[in-house]
């Protein structure tokens, strides 16, 4: 057992920022606070949302012992929606005056070339923060996070899809497939954003050990075939409409294979959210922050390889080395 980040009975949270795409806000306030079901259906612009919160019993909803106490949003009029619907008591004018208020910050959202800035100063301030998928998109920004990290600040960043309980059996073992030989998964929206979710999907399965990169789509329609050093390939598809085919999981080895469509979104964004909370009790990351490093290399390096034409990018590239 480590030593607590923070050490008490119940944490407060404050939940910052709110951009295009991304109803995170609500939902992940809601699966702390519990939630007004008839002013979620009529403030979240994600109809998605309220529908799988509805199907949860109100007893097991809600992650125990931390609560979202303030909200801070870049559109000022959303704020007192979300506050409305995920029944959070304060809404602030602006983001750096949750400080002295709360335990711990969620930074909501999944534009990885903003959230340097974003988390900055409650970095500096010394609260710990979780970040939305993904943490980068960049060299520069990874290579800000890494110091920030190695300078024992507390930060910690995942797709939920790490989370799915449909994946979990394979993270366990794939020993029945034989050897593995190749993983497909396939994802909707950019590569950018949404990247990250495809690649954690496999990521927990197939760990550490990435070489390569190559993109040989477009930025509407990603194709990216990576190269890992246990000797098979992953490709993941993240095209914009994609939407039939979110988080569909192929896994094949020399004597089987596995397909494995992600379902339960609620289930992996509690698991994501909890396993946060856990790490201020006790002080122990969930997963090497050496992870996070390897898969912000692979988001930037099909980036770079697209931008390039195709060029196959080597992770040993991308800073810091």
């Amino acid at each position: 057992m480590g030593k607590p980040i923070v050490a008490k009975d119940h944490i407060r949270l404050a939940m910052i920022g709110w951009v295009d795409g991304n109803g995170h806000p609500y939902s992940w306030s809601a699966i702390f606070n519990g939630y007004d079901p008839e002013a979620m259906r009529r403030n979240c612009p994600y109809p998605g949302i309220p529908a799988y919160l509805d199907k949860e019993p109100k007893d097991t909803l809600r992650i125990q012992g931390a609560n979202v106490t303030h909200i801070w949003t870049d559109d000022p009029e959303e704020a007192p929606k979300i506050c409305e619907a995920s029944l959070i008591p304060n809404a602030v004018t602006r983001p750096e005056d949750v400080i002295g208020h709360v335990d711990a910050v969620i930074i909501a959202t999944d534009k990885g070339h903003e959230h340097v800035e974003r988390a900055r100063p409650f970095v500096e301030a010394g609260l710990p923060v979780f970040i939305d998928k993904p943490m980068v998109d960049n060299e520069a920004d990874l290579v800000v996070f890494s110091e920030w990290v190695k300078q024992g600040k507390a930060i910690l960043s995942s797709s939920c899809m790490r989370y799915g309980k449909e994946f979990i059996p394979y993270q366990l073992s794939v020993n029945n497939l034989g050897q593995l030989r190749y993983a497909g998964i396939t994802m909707a929206k950019s590569w950018e954003r949404y990247g990250i979710h495809a690649m954690e999907s496999v990521y927990p399965i197939v760990g550490p050990g990435f070489v390569s990169v190559r993109n040989t789509g477009t930025s509407e329609r990603n194709v990216v075939h990576m190269k890992h050093s246990g000797g098979f390939d992953v490709v993941a598809v993240v095209t914009k409409d994609l939407f039939g085919g979110f988080g569909l999981l192929q896994l094949v080895g020399t004597a089987d294979y596995a397909f494995v469509p992600f379902r339960d979104t609620f289930y992996s964004f509690k698991m994501q959210l909890t396993s946060f909370i856990e790490y201020l009790r006790t002080g122990e990351r969930p997963f090497p922050f050496e992870d996070t490093v390897e898969l912000m290399k692979i988001i930037i390096a099909g980036i770079r390889s697209r931008e390039q034409q195709g060029r196959k990018v080597y992770l040993s590239e991308i800073a810091p080395h």
